[in-house]
C-alpha cells in the first residue's frame, strides 16, 4: 500500500476511533414517505467525553424517503442544541481553550454536523457550539449552549 493512502486510511481509522458515541433518545415524523422510511427530526444525546457530568441534546432534521433509506441524502444543515450538567462534573485533564468534541455525518461525502468546546474561563463556564460544514461551503446555521461550572470546581485549562 502506498505511504499516502496508508496515512489516509490511518486518519480515517483515528477520527472514527474518536467520534463520541451518540444515545437516540426519540424521534417524530414530519413529513410521509410512500418509499422508504419517512422525513423526521431526531433527538440523540452526546456525553462530552472529556467532562464527566456534561451531556450535550441534538435535535436535526434527517431526510427519508428512497435516498435517506439508503443513507445517501444530503440531510438539512440545521440543528439545535442544549447541553446540560447531569450529574456532578468532573475533569480527568485539562482541557484545550476550543475543541471538536462531536461530530456526525449528515450527507454521503462533504457535509458533517460539529459540535465545539469552548472554555469561557472567566466565567468557570463550558461553551458548546455546533454547526454544519460542507467541504466547500459552510453553513451559517449555528446553535449554542453554556454549561456554568460551579466555582468550586475550577475549569482545568490546558
Amino acid at each position: 500500500m502506498r505511504p499516502a493512502r496508508l496515512a489516509v486510511l490511518a486518519g480515517v481509522l483515528a477520527a472514527g476511533a474518536a467520534a463520541a458515541q451518540s444515545e437516540r433518545i426519540g424521534s417524530v415524523d414530519t413529513a410521509f414517505q410512500w418509499l422508504g422510511r419517512d422525513h423526521d427530526i431526531v433527538v440523540e444525546a452526546y456525553d462530552d467525553p472529556m467532562v464527566a457530568g456534561v451531556t450535550c441534546y441534538v435535535s436535526r432534521a434527517r431526510t427519508g424517503g428512497l435516498k435517506g433509506t439508503f443513507g445517501l441524502a444530503e440531510d438539512r444543515a440545521e440543528a439545535s442544541l442544549a447541553c446540560r450538567q447531569v450529574g456532578p462534573i468532573a475533569f480527568d485533564k485539562p482541557l484545550p481553550r476550543q475543541q471538536q468534541v462531536f461530530s456526525e455525518r449528515m450527507s454521503v461525502l462533504f457535509k458533517r454536523l460539529r459540535v465545539v468546546r469552548m472554555v469561557d474561563a472567566q466565567r468557570n463556564t463550558l461553551v458548546y457550539l455546533t454547526y454544519s460544514d460542507k467541504l466547500i461551503e459552510g453553513s451559517p446555521q449555528n446553535s449554542l449552549s453554556a454549561v456554568p461550572v460551579p466555582r468550586e470546581t475550577p475549569i482545568p485549562v490546558r
